[in-house]
């Protein structure tokens, strides 16, 4: 996705990072990187969900880059990294092991940031040596572990098998999303935003989702449709804070519960008032606030990192 995709002034416009990173994965994919920030301050790393990109994280990057190093990256298929006929939680977690390990020094420790889709990438990696190695504490945004479209209520019907199949139909849609209209916005803002959301926010996601290809956004529906993460849960034994809107429709506050439920050491549920799936945007200072304490509490300053470029 080019820069002309996004909104270009305001807190979401996406920031110059410092040096983009080109990094492969297990399977040789293609991973855009980008790291913003000193080089000698304390790391952390940004996961996008489902449709999104780097400049998801727009608000935090801008923020957390005058005192801290901040990796993000374009999961495959979304924004600059290349789509890859592998779609699956196994390659999300080996995508993410692939950007810890160039990203950051060996043994150096950071605060991992997933959103959505972003946040299942952290679940499935949980057990990897590589995020063993390099993941402090984690915080979760807007996410689930498994069952995510039987548990939407993007459609305001009873919970049931109808209310799944066509839920299933809708976010699995092949149909192009076209331009970023005002009918556009207000379907995204309807179905991913809380009803307070202010326009700008709306605007800076609607850019964002719609240079989403659809063929992409196609593909990792049906991954996302089939999720089943719980047993990966169990795996992440570092501190975990969890993050949901209470009008979040497409991971409602009962998936949030039951993740915090099962976490093994959970550091956290907050749940915020009026607000939708888009947390990073409707909530930005909070997030911030959030990623700044894990931080604080959980990563020791590295006095040299020694970052690796085509890893």
């Amino acid at each position: 996705m080019s820069r002309r995709h996004h909104v270009t002034s305001g807190p979401y416009a996406p920031p110059v990072p410092a040096r983009e990173l080109t990094v492969r994965s297990a399977d040789g994919a293609r991973l855009h990187v980008e790291v913003h920030g000193p080089d000698d301050a304390p790391a952390v790393v940004l996961a996008h969900g489902w449709t999104c990109s780097t400049a998801f994280w727009a608000a935090q990057v801008r923020d957390l880059a005058a005192d801290h190093r901040v990796v993000a990256y374009d999961q495959r298929g979304h924004g600059r990294s290349p789509a890859s006929p592998a779609c699956s939680t196994d390659a999300l977690a080996d995508d993410l092991e692939a950007v810890l390990r160039a990203a950051l020094a060996p043994g150096e420790r950071a605060v991992v940031a997933g959103h959505s889709m972003g946040g299942m990438t952290v679940l499935a990696a949980a057990g990897r040596p590589a995020f063993q190695e390099h993941a402090a504490a984690v915080l979760l945004c807007s996410t689930g572990s498994s069952q995510l479209v039987a548990a939407s209520t993007v459609l305001p019907l009873r919970a049931g098998p109808v209310r799944t199949w066509l839920t299933r139909r809708i976010l699995g849609s092949r149909a192009p999303l076209g331009p970023v209209t005002p009918l556009a916005r207000r379907i995204l803002k309807y179905g991913t935003m809380g009803p307070g959301s202010a326009p700008h926010m709306v605007e800076a996601c609607a850019r964002i989702v719609h240079g989403c290809p659809r063929t992409v956004r196609h593909a990792w529906s049906q991954v996302l449709d089939l999720l089943d993460l719980d047993h990966a849960v169990r795996e992440l034994t570092v501190p975990a804070e969890v993050l949901v809107g209470t009008a979040d429709r497409l991971t409602p506050p009962a998936q949030a519960r039951a993740l915090a439920a099962a976490l093994p050491r959970c550091a956290g549920l907050t749940e915020l008032p009026g607000i939708g799936h888009m947390t990073p945007v409707e909530a930005p200072e909070l997030v911030t606030a959030r990623i700044r304490a894990l931080v604080s509490g959980h990563v020791r300053v590295n006095s040299h990192v020694d970052v690796k470029e085509d890893a």
